[in-house]
C-alpha cells in the first residue's frame, strides 16, 4: 500500500490517454492503469484518417503511442498491471491490482468496450487487413470495392447504409432469414439498390489474397449445410459492443448491457468523485474524437470536484 493518491485512472485509449494529460497538467500526478489491451482498439486498427491533427492519417498503435508519451511527458504514471478489484464503499478508495494496492481520492474509467466478434482465427489475423469492426472508421478505405457486413439489427443495417458511400455492393450477412433490426431500418435497407442479402448464410472462414489483404469468404448455409467461396474485398463485423464494466457491477449503476450511467452532459457517476469517459458510456458514437473528448471532460469535472473537497 502507498500513498494515496489524486487520481487514479483505469483504462487506456483515446479516453484515458486524454484525461491523464489533463489531470497531470492540473498538477494532479495521475497513476494510469492500460489494462489487458493498452491503447484500447485502436491499437489493432491500422490506418485512422479521422483523428484531427493527422491530415496524412496515422496508424492506431502509432497515435496511441503519441498520446502515451504525451500524458507521460506532464508526469502521469503509466502502469502496465491490470485492475482486478475496486472498493468505492470506502473513503479514500482502493484499487487493486495482482501485484498491489492503491488508495485514491478520485478514480476516472476508462475502460472502453469491446466489439463482439466472430472468433475466427483469420478474422483476429486480418483485422485491419480488410476486417473491421467499425463502418465509420474504415469506410472509406472500401471506395468502389464490394464488402460485407455480419449483423442483422439497427446498427448494422445502418453502418450497411453508410457504406454504400463507398463501396459498390454490400451483403449483408445473417444466419436466420428474419432480421433483427426495427422494420423502418430494415426497409429502407432492403430498397437500397447497393445492399444485397446473404440471409441463412454464416462465415466461416474469411480468406486473403498475396497482398495479405481480404479477397473472399467461405460461406456456410445454415439451412442445408452447403458451403461456397465468395468474392470480398472486406468484412465488416456488427454483431455489438460489450463494454468493459464487469469490474464496476454491484458499485456503479449501468443498462441493461453494462453501459457506465454517468450524470446527462457529465462524466460523473452515482458515486462521487467516480468519473466515467470513452466507450464504456458511449453506445452511439465510439469514435476515437469523441472518446478523446469525454476524458477531457472528466479530467476537469475529477480536477473541480477534488477542488471541492478541498484537495
Amino acid at each position: 500500500m502507498t500513498e494515496t493518491r489524486e487520481v487514479i485512472i483505469i483504462g487506456s485509449g483515446p479516453a484515458g490517454y486524454t484525461a491523464a494529460i489533463y489531470t497531470s497538467r492540473a498538477n494532479l500526478k495521475p497513476m494510469l492503469f492500460q489494462g489487458p489491451q493498452p491503447g484500447g482498439q485502436l491499437t489493432i486498427t491500422t490506418d485512422v484518417e479521422n483523428f484531427p491533427g493527422y491530415p496524412k492519417g496515422v496508424l492506431g498503435p502509432d497515435m496511441m503511442e503519441d498520446l502515451k508519451a504525451q500524458a507521460e511527458r506532464f508526469g502521469t504514471e503509466i502502469k502496465f498491471e491490470e485492475v482486478i478489484e475496486v472498493d468505492f464503499s470506502t473513503r479514500p478508495f482502493v484499487v487493486k491490482t495482482d501485484f498491489d494496492e492503491f488508495k485514491t481520492n478520485a478514480v476516472i474509467i476508462s475502460t472502453g468496450a469491446s466489439a463482439k466478434l466472430l472468433g475466427l482465427d483469420s478474422e483476429a489475423r486480418l483485422m485491419g487487413n480488410g476486417v473491421s469492426a467499425c463502418a465509420t472508421c474504415d469506410g472509406a478505405f472500401f471506395q468502389g470495392k464490394e464488402v460485407m457486413i455480419v449483423g442483422a439489427g439497427d446498427s448494422a443495417l445502418e453502418e450497411a447504409q453508410y457504406l454504400t458511400r463507398f463501396a459498390t455492393k454490400v451483403t449483408v450477412v445473417h444466419r436466420r432469414e428474419e432480421l433483427r433490426a426495427s422494420k423502418i431500418m430494415a426497409d429502407r435497407a432492403r430498397e437500397n439498390p447497393t445492399i444485397a442479402w446473404a440471409l441463412n448464410r454464416t462465415i466461416q472462414e474469411i480468406h486473403a489474397g498475396d497482398d495479405g489483404k481480404v479477397n473472399a469468404v467461405t460461406m456456410l448455409n445454415t439451412q442445408d449445410q452447403s458451403t461456397a467461396n465468395v468474392a470480398t474485398d472486406g468484412v465488416f463485423v456488427s454483431i455489438g459492443h460489450k463494454p468493459n464494466s464487469d469490474l464496476f457491477k454491484g458499485q456503479l449503476d449501468m443498462n441493461d448491457v453494462g453501459y457506465l450511467t454517468v450524470t446527462p452532459g457529465r462524466t460523473q457517476t452515482n458515486i462521487p468523485g467516480v468519473f466515467a469517459c470513452g466507450d464504456v458510456t458511449d453506445h452511439i458514437y465510439r469514435q476515437a474524437v469523441t472518446a478523446a473528448g469525454t476524458g477531457c471532460m472528466a479530467a476537469i469535472d475529477c480536477e473541480r470536484w477534488l477542488e471541492g473537497q478541498g484537495h
